[in-house]
Parts: C-alpha cells; sequence; structure tokens
C-alpha cells in the first residue's frame, strides 16, 4: 500500500508544482498578511493617518516615519531641529521598546529632513542612539514634513 501511494504521489507531483507556481504569489501575500502583528504603544504620538506606528512580521519591525509630536499633547516638543530630532529618537525608542527591541537592533533608516541645513545637528544627536555599528541610512530633503515638521525619521529593525 505504501509504495502504491508513493507511485500515486510522485505522478501527481508534476501537476502539483505547476499549480503551485501558478497559484504562489498570492498566496504568499495572504500569509505575509496573515503573519504581520500591529505595535503600538500610548508612550508615542498615534498614527496621524492610516498607518501603524509599526508592523512586526516575522523577525523584521518596520517603524513609521516618526516627526516630533509629543505623545501627551500631539504638539511638538519646540520649535528648533534640536527639540524636534530629540523628540523623534524618543519616539522611536518607545515603539522599538513595545517590540521588545532596541536602537542596537536597527539596520536601516531614512531621514527626511525639511532643510538640508540641519543635517549636521540630525546627525549629532542620531548619533548618540548609535555608538556603535550604526545601521544603513539614507537622508533626503524634502519640500514639506506632515504637519509642517522639521525632521522625520523612519527605521526597519531585525528582532532576533
Amino acid at each position: 500500500a505504501v509504495s502504491a501511494t508513493l507511485g500515486a504521489a510522485t505522478r501527481v507531483a508534476p501537476a502539483l508544482r505547476a499549480a503551485r507556481r501558478s497559484a504562489a504569489p498570492a498566496r504568499l501575500l495572504t500569509v505575509r498578511a496573515a503573519g504581520k502583528e500591529v505595535v503600538a504603544t500610548d508612550k508615542s504620538p498615534a498614527a496621524l493617518g492610516p498607518y501603524s506606528q509599526a508592523i512586526r512580521a516575522g523577525n523584521t519591525l518596520y517603524v513609521s516615519g516618526q516627526i516630533g509630536l509629543k505623545a501627551e499633547t500631539m504638539q511638538f516638543a519646540g520649535d528648533t531641529i534640536e527639540e524636534q530630532t530629540e523628540q523623534v529618537m524618543a519616539n522611536m525608542g518607545e515603539i522599538l521598546k513595545e517590540a521588545g527591541a532596541d536602537f542596537k537592533d536597527v539596520v536601516k533608516t531614512t531621514i527626511l529632513l525639511a532643510d538640508m541645513a540641519d543635517f549636521k545637528t540630525v546627525n549629532e544627536i542620531y548619533g548618540k542612539r548609535f555608538p556603535e555599528n550604526p545601521p544603513a541610512r539614507a537622508t533626503f530633503a524634502v519640500k514639506t514634513l506632515p504637519l509642517n515638521a522639521l525632521v522625520e525619521i523612519d527605521c526597519t529593525a531585525y528582532l532576533p
């Protein structure tokens, strides 16, 4: 009976492989969607639109762009690039902590600046959180940020 079953499986296998190949993209998207987990904390500002503070998918954490709002008031921490950058990094830290991560787990960041003249100042504050083995990074100057923020930073972290 076992050899008959194996023989039947061998004959059916090519047809199954072909069916899987044609169905694979849709199935992979479904698995990915089903495997994601929303990460949220009230210690960081609520999302300003239809997005999550962060999404955990497997061992990867995707933290949405953070601006310098204080969670308690939803107002900017201040009008300067220093105040807003410090708050951005604090917000990001709280989200990472909620997911069981820390800045040492961050593998990629993107920094958006309202003015590239703030690059050096942001680097000094940002660098305090990544004293060793800093993550890969891209930095862009953009025309306008949400609520006219001066800086926005997102990150991706690996969760061991």
